[in-house]
């Protein structure tokens, strides 16, 4: 979404160039397989490992922390390898995002009109929002060591990132639409 918008707003003559459908196939592979290869990496490593005690996750979906918790080995290693790949997985995409974001408000602050200006930072504000949302939290849940925080606290910072931004995805991106932004005010000022 990042590269989209940049290509949009710093390159829009060459937009039809730079999003053709083989890019964006290949922007939306990568990013499975990445996941998917950093995924088999940690199951692998988890393995490897001795689970004794409680055979129940103290969590909502099966998290490589809360499974952790349950293991008898020293899981030393694995807090090292889970904030190695994190520098690699959350903050490189992420300061790749902000690098895109800055270039993005560089040109933005070099559009002459000002509706022109709002229009731009209306489109990239709420994906922004958004990505701000996801990377805090998931920083939090996975670059923090594991006895920072209460199982009770990764359980709902896991809920913001599994299904509050998912859930608000939608209804941020639809408020950009004026249509969208009648029928709710129909809907609230009809009384």
């Amino acid at each position: 979404m990042a590269y989209d918008r940049f290509a949009a707003i710093c390159k829009p003559l060459h937009y039809p160039l730079l999003m053709n459908k083989k890019n964006c196939i290949l922007l939306a592979a990568s990013s499975w397989i990445t996941g998917i290869v950093d995924m088999i990496a940690l199951v692998d490593v988890m393995s490897h490992y001795s689970f004794c005690g409680s055979n129940e996750i103290n969590h909502f979906f099966c998290d490589p922390n809360a499974l952790l918790k349950l293991s008898c080995s020293d899981i030393q290693n694995f807090e090292i390898l889970v904030l190695s790949e994190g520098v690699f997985m959350a903050v490189f995409p992420f300061l790749l995002t902000l690098l895109s974001y800055i270039f993005i408000i560089v040109a933005i602050l070099k559009i002459r009109s000002s509706e022109g200006r709002n229009k731009a930072f209306s489109t990239c504000s709420s994906h922004l929002t958004i990505v701000l949302i996801f990377y805090g939290t998931v920083t939090v849940v996975y670059m923090s060591p594991s006895s920072m925080f209460t199982p009770e606290q990764d359980k709902m910072f896991a809920l913001l990132y599994t299904v509050l931004i998912p859930m608000l995805n939608p209804l941020i991106y639809s408020m950009r639409n004026k249509e969208v932004k009648n029928a709710l005010k129909n809907l609230i000022f009809r009384k």
